[in-house]
């Protein structure tokens, strides 16, 4: 009886134990084994440096992941408990040339043959939701970069391994109702692109702007490939649009902007995204060219000291390479889930995916955006710096209602200059 009662009393402190760690070692994915051999922490990824989407991979993510491995590397790697000593990073990357079999195939290859550590995200919102259940069947820790929308929101119960970092129409489109509201726009215009991206935001957009009382004058989607804009910034102009609302990528969104100027086409407010939001837009179009313009973001570093430290390391680091520009959007999250990977790892104490994904999902860390942590797997809307951003004199600004504002919206936008 004595001996029962000892070995309750033993199995009742192991569950406490179990309760109140944040993490355990060696115990979570069936088949994890210790390498002992292993020197090193393997990212793979699938990512499109050529194609459509290279734009991405060159100015978003991609110098994020190149300059967090460096960064790493520079201070001896990511301290693993299990095998006692710092391992260093390093990044194995495969060209999907933009194309999604290419992309879901590469996955394979890097879970399957290649037998990576950890996955890097792959570009834009439709690829992270077909790669999504593939990390999650093989164990795999999918924090995502590029992308997200509320159908991955939706399927993302199905997906415990997958984690979005980057804010998307849930908050931003509510924030720029705000602005519009607050700044007395009754009538938008909307041109979205036809991908995932696209269908969310101006399905996001229509009914939120009606229920605000904001008058949808017209809605028109685009392709791709799309090479004039004519015909759509001649309807828009002659419904007398306050805002002029281009839910597409860098592409579609530059034309858009060339061609408005061509057309002397300047309504109150104007916005792209993503694209808008990359600090390369002034060295397409001028500095002045871009005064007033909005973007989804946000924000600079006003917004806080970390983001102020980053900035500047950011900057320091690709100050030889005119390829790479700040993203006023994407950066920080990005970055952002690249240290909760490796503050999980540290905690822990092990590369046991399974142990990593559980302590990632119920506990906080301290990032570039402050205290940061996931909401049902996703970032929690509390942890953003900004939802809609705005060219301010060669400065892009926070403009969302609220604390996290840097300076108030300007509406109506200036003219366009002359030429």
């Amino acid at each position: 009886m004595k001996r029962r009662s000892i070995l309750a009393l033993a199995l009742a402190v192991l569950c406490v134990f179990a309760l109140f760690c944040g993490c355990s070692g060696g115990g979570g994915k069936s088949g994890y084994k210790i390498d002992k051999n292993k020197d090193k922490i393997v990212f793979g990824g699938a990512r499109s440096q050529s194609g459509v989407y290279a734009f991405f991979d060159q100015a978003a993510f991609g110098p994020i992941y190149r300059m967090w491995a460096e960064e790493v590397n520079a201070d001896g790697g990511i301290y693993v408990k299990e095998y006692g000593k710092k391992l260093p990073v390093e990044l194995k990357v495969y060209d999907d040339t933009s194309d999604l079999a290419t992309m879901t195939r590469l996955y394979e290859k890097l879970i399957l043959e290649d037998k990576v550590d950890f996955l890097l995200a792959p570009v834009s919102t439709a690829f992270l939701y077909a790669v999504a259940p593939i990390a999650n069947k093989n164990g795999y820790i999918l924090m995502g970069a590029e992308g997200g929308s509320t159908t991955l929101k939706e399927s993302i119960a199905q997906y415990p391994y997958f984690f979005s970092t980057l804010n998307f129409s849930d908050t931003q489109v509510p924030a720029l109702v705000d602005i519009l509201t607050a700044n007395k726009v009754k009538s938008a215009y909307i041109v979205f692109i036809e991908d995932l991206h696209g269908t969310e935001y101006s399905g996001a957009a229509v009914p939120a702007f009606a229920k605000a009382g904001i008058d949808v004058k017209g809605v028109k989607s685009v392709p791709a490939d799309i090479q004039d804009m004519t015909a759509i910034i001649n309807d828009a102009q002659a419904s007398g649009a306050q805002a002029f609302l281009v839910f597409a990528y860098p592409d579609q969104g530059f034309l858009a902007i060339g061609q408005a100027m061509a057309m002397n086409y300047n309504p109150d407010v104007f916005l792209i995204g993503p694209g808008g939001s990359f600090d390369s837009i002034k060295a397409v179009f001028g500095e002045d060219a871009i005064e007033g313009l909005m973007s989804w973001g946000a924000w600079n570093g006003k917004s806080s000291e970390a983001a102020k430290d980053f900035l500047e390391r950011f900057q320091a680091r690709y100050a030889d390479d005119p390829n790479v520009c700040v993203d006023w959007w994407g950066h920080l999250p990005y970055y952002a889930g690249l240290q909760i990977m490796q503050q999980a790892i540290e905690a822990c104490g092990t590369l046991d995916q399974s142990v990593l994904r559980d302590y990632i999902a119920t506990n906080k860390f301290n990032t570039v955006l402050g205290e940061t942590y996931f909401e049902n797997n996703l970032l929690a809307a509390d942890c953003y710096l900004g939802n809609v951003g705005q060219w301010q004199k060669g400065q892009f600004e926070v403009i969302d209602i609220g604390e996290k504002n840097t300076a108030p919206a300007i509406v109506p936008k200036p003219e366009w200059p002359k030429s």
